[in-house]
Parts: structure tokens; C-alpha cells; sequence
């Protein structure tokens, strides 16, 4: 969960209405991939339930996400092929944000640009620390290995705890009435 509270506490209110009504809640089956490895993908992924494996050919299962994971965000900033086949490690839901939808908010709200891009950073940064940390404390990359608690928090992002939780309650909502 910690890290979608780097993203939401980085958008503004408006920000996580307009991901909430633009996405779509997608049900995800056991073994159904919503991300392929080296095959250009359509949608960047906000994991709301259950949980998904990440598998690198060759190497296999390197990660096991869970609720709040961020997925295709590496080829959304720099526009290579997946690096990793994402799947359903039992049933999950996701909300399906279409690539093509936000680079045209982007363009066209500099703003949420702004405010989107720094949350990657944040998002990014945490990844590759936890790596880093991991891999110095054991000699190796262990993908799946938190360095920091699940519920353990940056400082930085301690000030917008609260509102990026909120912020995803009413997503949640959001979404939710746009079921009814």
C-alpha cells in the first residue's frame, strides 16, 4: 500500500479524481497477463486488490506486488518494451489507465505533468533504493525483498500520508460508483 501513497500524495485532489474517472477497474484472473514482456503495452496499472507476479524470461518469478503497486510505469517515461511479464497471481483488480489518455492530460495540464512525473520520481526512487539496500545487505537483488517494512514510510512522504490515503479511499469510491 506504501506505494501508491507516493503517487497520490504527490497529485492533487482533482489529479486522483481524473485517474479514477478516466481508468476503468479491470478483474484480473490467476495466470492472466495484463503486461508482457517486450510487447509494447496500452495502459499503465494501479494494482487496488489481490495480487500480481512479475516474471523476467529466463530468470522467472522476481516479484510478488500486492494492493497500491504501480505497474508499466518504465515504459510509459521511457517508451521501451516491458522488461517483465506482469500476471495474476490469483484473482486481482486493477484500475486500467490508458497510455494515450494521460500523455494527453499531460500535454494539456503542464501541472499534472509536474505533479505526475515527480510521483514517478518519488515512486522510482524508493524502487531502486530498496534494491540497492537489498543488494548490499545480501549480496544480491532480491526484487521481492522490502529494505524498509511494507508499512514503513519515507520522510518525505510522511507529510502527505494522510491526504494520499484519502485520496484513495475516494478513488476507490469513485470507481466503485461508476460500477452502480
Amino acid at each position: 500500500m506504501r506505494k501508491v501513497l507516493y503517487i497520490l500524495g504527490q497529485l492533487d485532489d482533482l489529479d486522483a479524481h481524473w485517474l479514477a474517472r478516466t481508468g476503468h477497474k479491470r478483474a484480473v484472473a490467476d495466470k492472466e497477463a495484463i503486461i508482457r514482456q517486450n510487447e509494447e503495452s496500452a495502459s499503465l496499472f494501479l494494482l487496488i486488490e489481490g495480487k500480481l507476479a512479475v516474471e523476467v524470461a529466463g530468470i522467472g518469478r522476481v516479484a510478488l506486488l500486492q494492493s497500491g503497486e504501480i505497474l508499466g510505469e518504465m515504459s510509459f517515461i521511457d517508451n521501451a518494451p516491458p522488461s517483465a511479464t506482469v500476471l495474476g497471481s490469483g484473482p486481482a483488480i486493477v484500475l486500467d489507465i490508458p497510455k494515450h489518455a494521460l500523455q494527453a492530460k499531460i500535454a494539456a495540464d503542464p501541472g499534472f505533468g509536474m505533479r505526475f512525473y515527480r510521483a514517478m520520481a518519488f515512486f522510482l526512487s524508493d524502487r531502486l533504493r530498496t534494491a540497492q539496500q537489498t543488494k548490499a545487505s545480501t549480496g544480491k537483488v532480491d526484487l521481492q525483498s522490502e529494505a524498509m517494512q511494507p508499512d514503513e514510510l519515507e520522510t518525505g512522504v510522511l507529510d502527505t500520508v494522510a491526504l494520499a490515503g484519502d485520496r484513495f479511499g475516494r478513488m476507490l469510491r469513485t470507481l466503485a460508483a461508476a460500477e452502480g
